[in-house]
């Protein structure tokens, strides 16, 4: 198949997969610039690209498209190495201000698998992954000693960029994207046979303006989520508070809707009428389920508390006398009988 059989063939695979990412890192940016403009937005895209199966089948179109990349980068590093030695991709029409990159992009393209690698840790994995595994809170990344749910897109940006060497790791990598970026992109065109003279010096502009747009918000948004994060806008603002607060609103409804569940399914077999029975009954499923139900109410409170502690008392409800309530039975059931 020409595809892999034929030099062209191999450039023609690069340049595809390469426009391909060129347009997934521009739907990045715009995606991290709503997060800038309209926080509580960027958690609701979070939440609609979840575990759901579009995203999965684009998360993994994706995924092969920069696989397929770094293979046929890494076959045509290794074919232009044995035909010129240390000279690669090598070709007619290369503009002097991409001399360097030109000959270093294999490198580039190393810095920029390792700052993905990085980027996919502190995000794809602790919210994607997280909600398709279906995790408990009790294992979820945490922040302040609370767990955050995948859909909290901005508590992550939170965590990642608290960190010092966050932004210092980011922006260097963003720089790599740059150069890899701009010989990249004139190059994938050049290699599909927009070769014309005239218009390749033109969509080498427009490939360098573009790069440059892109690479420069992604350095700004980097720098705004640094200070943001280290100012705690992202646990203090009050929209998102509220955003946070309804959906530990609804997990602390269904802790108390499963609670009741549990409590009718297994009272089903047991005589009402005799209160002796109904009283060892329910002493006897308390002693076995109460502690449970009041370490996840803990967790919901103690999640409330850190994340929208502006609007605890309107987001627990009766969440917390539900666990006042259970701990004080399992307290009486401890007790020994005199």
């Amino acid at each position: 198949m020409w595809l892999t059989s034929s030099s062209i063939g191999r450039k023609f695979v690069m340049a595809v997969t390469g426009i391909c990412l060129v347009l997934f890192v521009t739907f990045h940016v715009l995606m991290n610039a709503v997060a800038l403009i309209w926080p509580t937005a960027y958690n609701q895209v979070c939440e609609f690209l979840g575990a759901n199966w579009y995203a999965l089948i684009a998360s993994a179109g994706l995924a092969l498209l920069f696989i397929i990349h770094i293979i046929y980068a890494c076959w045509l590093t290794l074919q232009n190495r044995r035909a010129r030695g240390n000279d690669r991709y090598l070709v007619n029409t290369r503009p002097p201000q991409v001399e360097w990159s030109s000959k270093n992009m294999l490198v580039l393209g190393i810095v920029i698998l390792a700052f993905l690698v990085v980027h996919l840790i502190q995000f794809w994995h602790k919210m994607q992954w997280q909600e398709l595994m279906h995790h408990e809170l009790s294992v979820l990344p945490q922040l302040n000693g609370a767990p955050v749910p995948p859909a909290f897109g901005t508590l992550f940006i939170q965590m990642a960029f608290q960190e010092v060497w966050t932004p210092i790791v980011y922006i260097i990598g963003f720089v790599a994207l740059w150069f890899h970026m701009n010989h990249g992109f004139w190059s994938m065109l050049h290699s599909i046979g927009w070769d014309n003279g005239i218009w390749l010096n033109r969509l080498k502009k427009i490939g360098c303006w573009w790069t440059s747009i892109v690479v420069v918000l992604f350095i700004a948004q980097a720098i705004v989520f640094t200070i943001r994060a280290n100012q705690n806008y992202y646990s203090e603002n009050l929209d998102l508070q509220m955003q946070y607060s309804e959906f530990w609103k609804a997990k602390s409804e269904a802790v108390i809707e499963d609670f009741q569940a549990s409590v009718q399914k297994a009272f089903a077999g047991v005589d009402q009428s005799n209160p002796v029975t109904a009283q060892m009954a329910q002493e006897e499923f308390l002693k076995k389920n109460a502690a449970h139900y009041v370490e996840q109410a803990a967790a919901i409170i103690n999640s409330v508390e850190k994340q929208c502690p502006d609007l605890k008392a309107e987001t627990l409800g009766q969440l917390e006398q539900f666990k006042t309530f259970l701990e004080q039975n399992l307290q009486n059931s401890e007790q020994p009988a005199n």
